[in-house]
């Protein structure tokens, strides 16, 4: 019998890892009857004022649909009695400026554009003895 040194180097570890991941969760939906559909990801653009979300919302009204913003954080969820249930929560890099916010929904696509908060300096000065 021959023996040979294996060595194990952790470039081939991650690879095998991420692939059993996405099996996993590949199986977990495939198989998952009452399972709830997982959250649609909307499109997120910026710029140096606002950011642009972009969400696929097919059969739910306006009026189903409720919209809050605490901080930095939105959150999207259709009423009781809607045809169909969502809500998610996303999270952004900035504050959002609720005042300077606007949203509309059409064709079953929501479009948010969200006012960024204008960063105030705290900087205080000292005057030298």
């Amino acid at each position: 019998m021959i023996f040979a040194p294996v060595t194990r180097r952790t470039a081939y570890v991650s690879q095998p890892r991420a692939v059993d991941r996405g099996l996993e969760r590949f199986l977990v939906h495939a198989f998952a009857h009452d399972a709830a559909p997982a959250p649609a990801r909307p499109t997120v653009e910026q710029d140096e004022q606002a950011f642009r979300l972009q969400l696929d919302l097919p059969g739910i009204a306006k009026d189903q649909l409720t919209l809050g913003i605490e901080g930095n954080v939105v959150h999207i969820a259709t009423v009781e009695g809607a045809p169909r249930a969502f809500k998610a929560s996303y999270k952004l890099a900035q504050d959002i400026d609720a005042s300077a916010s606007e949203a509309t929904l059409e064709h079953g696509v929501l479009s948010l554009r969200l006012a960024k908060v204008a960063p105030q300096s705290k900087v205080v000065a000292l005057t030298i003895a």
